[in-house]
């Protein structure tokens, strides 16, 4: 049998972690080294994988009810290869460092089970509030996979020269950045979007580290629900729905 598919063979690499193409990634399992993986994600795998969902602590349970934040992952163990994909969206793999890093939990495809992830209140230590307040920080050594809507621009952010990036863009940023959020407006009500621009709430990063931003302001779906129509199919993240007024379609 010969076709053009067979260019889209399986890549050859010793790495734990590899990006299979821009929309696949392939993550190795060595027997002692789990990985953490969005529920659904796996589209393929070879060997012997179980796959098992993740165990919430109660004070976990209680900060997803209570923020909306948090990551529905299921333990990948055993050993084989796995391939990860959530709807065709751009993968891509970060080394964390002890600073660790901050991103919301709508992007993260996969992670090493040795992290640690805590919801943070994003307003309570900067004095922020509104859409998008608690995040995801992610601390100690390891990969994350996470996905953009498009390739991502990384922004490098200095004391001399801060970012601003709109709320339903932004993916994730270095976790010593400092955040403030703001709406630029015309409007007596920083609750609506910007005049008639079309725009709303930014966050501003000052500090030393990074940005990283999608080139979309929507989520592809989450949660498909098949014959509900658009608003039931389309979970369009943590800001989209409620930063753009179009009710709450995010669960």
């Amino acid at each position: 049998m010969q076709s053009p598919l067979f260019n889209y063979a399986e890549q050859q690499s010793q790495e734990r972690y590899v990006v299979q193409n821009p929309q696949l990634l392939r993550v190795t399992l060595g027997g002692h080294d789990d990985v953490l993986a969005r529920k659904g994600a796996m589209v393929a795998y070879q060997g012997l994988v179980d796959f098992d969902g993740e165990y919430k602590s109660p004070n976990q349970r209680r900060s997803r009810a209570r923020t909306g934040e948090g990551l529905d992952l299921m333990r990948c163990s055993g050993q084989g290869t796995v391939y990860f994909a959530n709807l065709a969206q751009y993968i891509h793999v970060v080394d964390v460092d002890p600073e660790g890093m901050t991103v919301d939990s709508a992007y993260v495809l996969a992670l090493d089970s040795t992290l640690h992830t805590e919801v943070i209140a994003v307003d309570s230590q900067y004095g922020v509030s509104g859409t998008g307040k608690y995040q995801l920080n992610i601390t100690g050594r390891g990969k994350v996979a996470l996905m953009t809507s498009g390739q991502p621009l990384m922004m490098l952010v200095t004391p001399d020269k801060y970012v601003n990036v709109d709320a339903d863009a932004i993916v994730a940023w270095s976790a010593g950045l400092r955040v403030q959020m703001q709406a630029q407006t015309v409007n007596s009500s920083v609750m609506r979007r910007r005049g008639n621009t079309g725009e709303g709430w930014e966050l501003s990063f000052l500090g030393q580290g990074y940005a990283l931003v999608q080139p979309s302001e929507v989520m592809p779906p989450q949660h498909a629900a098949l014959g509900q129509g658009v608003a039931a199919q389309f979970g369009v993240g943590q800001h989209g729905a409620r930063g753009q007024n179009q009710g709450n379609v995010w669960s």
